[in-house]
C-alpha cells in the first residue's frame, strides 16, 4: 500500500501503520518468505547406518548411493527436500570413524565441517545392532554442539517390538537430543514425523532452490557414484575402499543418447583383475547394471564405456585424492 491510499480504518494498531511508514521494499522483502521455513541439517553417524537411504527416501529419488559396505559415502551431498510450506537442504556425511589413511581424513574432516553449518543435526543409530564404542563417539562429537540435536533409530522394520524397546533404553546420553525418533528409512516409517519435526523447528526463510532441485552435485558426480555403487555390490571385500570413479566425459549424440567414458581407478594389480573378471565377465556386469541406473537418473538411453587404471597408494596421495574430487578447502596439509 502506498501512503496516498492510506486509511486509517484500513488498519488495527499502530503496529500496522509503522510498517506502512517503513516503506514498500522492506514490506516486499518480508512477504518473499513470510510463512515459509527454510534451513539446513546434516545428517552424522557413523558407517552403515543408513544415512544415504534416509536421504533417498526424503526427497523421493536416488541421489545418495547406498550399499552394506562401510564408507559407502565420501563426500558430502546435499539433497533438498521442499514443500508447499519449507525447504530442508539436508547434507549426508560421510560416516565418522577411525582414519586409515589421508582418504579417511578427507571423509572426517567432511564430516565435522558439516556440524557449524546447518540449524539442527540428524544423528542416525541403527537398531539392529548395540549401541557401540563408534555410536557413542559420534555422540561425543556432535553433544557441543550448540545447534538442535535429533537421534533416529533406524532400521525398526529389521527388529522386534521387544528388541526395539530394549535398544531404546540402551542408548547413552539421551539428554543431549531433543527429540528420539524411530523410523524405517527402507519402508518410511515415521520419516515424514521426522522431517515434519524438523521443519517446526526450523526458523522462517526463503527459499534457496527450486521447487524441483534435488541435489547441488553435477550429473557426472551422482554418474560416477553410480557406478562405483555397482563396484561395491558385485566384488569382493578388499575392493570397495580402494576403488574410485572419475567420469571422463559425457557427450549426447544427435539420436539423444548419452555416451559416458568413465575410469575406474585402483591402487593394486590384482585389484584391476578382479574388477575385469574373467573374461571381462566381471566388467560387463558392473556396466549394465550401472547403466540401468543412469538410465533412470538421466532420463535418455546410455552408451556406457569403462577403463580400470592402477594409481598405486592412490588413498594417501593428497594430489591424487584432489584429482578425484576429495578436496576440502579446510582440510589439514
Amino acid at each position: 500500500m502506498n501512503i496516498e491510499d492510506f486509511n486509517i480504518n484500513d488498519f488495527d494498531n499502530i503496529e500496522d501503520l509503522e510498517k506502512l511508514l517503513e516503506g514498500d521494499e522492506e514490506e516486499t522483502e518480508e512477504d518473499g518468505f513470510q510463512g515459509f521455513k527454510s534451513g539446513f541439517v546434516a545428517i552424522v553417524g557413523r558407517p552403515n547406518v543408513g544415512k544415504s537411504t534416509f536421504l533417498n527416501r526424503v526427497v523421493g529419488q536416488k541421489v545418495a548411493i547406498m550399499s552394506d559396505k562401510a564408507q559407502t559415502t565420501r563426500n558430502k551431498i546435499q539433497a533438498v527436500y521442499t514443500s508447499d510450506e519449507a525447504q530442508i537442504v539436508f547434507i549426508d556425511t560421510p560416516g565418522i570413524h577411525k582414519p586409515h589413511n589421508e582418504l579417511g581424513e578427507f571423509m572426517n574432516t567432511s564430516a565435522y565441517q558439516s556440524l557449524d553449518e546447518v540449524d539442527a543435526i540428524l544423528m542416525l543409530v541403527n537398531a539392529e545392532e548395540p549401541i557401540g564404542p563408534g555410536d557413542k563417539f559420534v555422540i561425543e562429537k556432535i553433544k557441543g554442539k550448540k545447534t538442535r540435536k535429533f537421534l533416529g533409530v533406524n532400521k525398526i522394520d529389521k527388529v522386534s517390538p521387544e528388541n526395539l524397546a530394549e535398544f531404546m533404553q540402551s542408548i547413552p546420553n539421551q539428554e543431549v537430543f531433543d527429540g528420539i525418533i524411530p523410523l524405517s528409512a527402507l519402508n518410511g516409517n515415521n520419516v515424514e514425523k521426522l522431517v515434519d519435526t524438523l521443519v517446526d523447528l526450523l526458523p522462517e526463510g526463503p527459499q534457496y532452490y527450486p521447487s524441483d532441485f534435488l541435489t547441488d552435485h553435477p550429473e557426472y558426480f551422482v554418474v560416477s557414484e553410480l557406478i562405483r555403487e555397482q563396484i561395491l555390490k558385485n566384488t569382493f571385500d578388499e575392493i570397495p575402499h580402494s576403488v574410485a570413479v572419475q567420469v571422463d566425459s559425457m557427450q549426447k549424440d544427435e539420436l539423444d543418447k548419452v555416451h559416458v567414458y568413465a575410469t575406474i581407478i585402483v591402487d593394486q594389480k590384482s585389484q584391476k583383475g578382479i574388477i575385469i573378471g574373467k573374461g571381462g565377465k566381471m566388467i560387463k556386469k558392473i556396466g549394465v547394471e550401472a547403466r540401468k541406473e543412469i538410465e533412470a537418473l538421466l532420463g535418455s538411453g546410455i552408451y556406457l564405456e569403462l577403463w580400470v587404471k592402477i594409481i598405486k597408494n592412490w588413498r594417501n596421495n593428497k594430489a591424487d585424492l584432489g584429482n578425484l574430487g576429495y578436496n576440502s578447502k579446510d582440510y589439514k596439509n
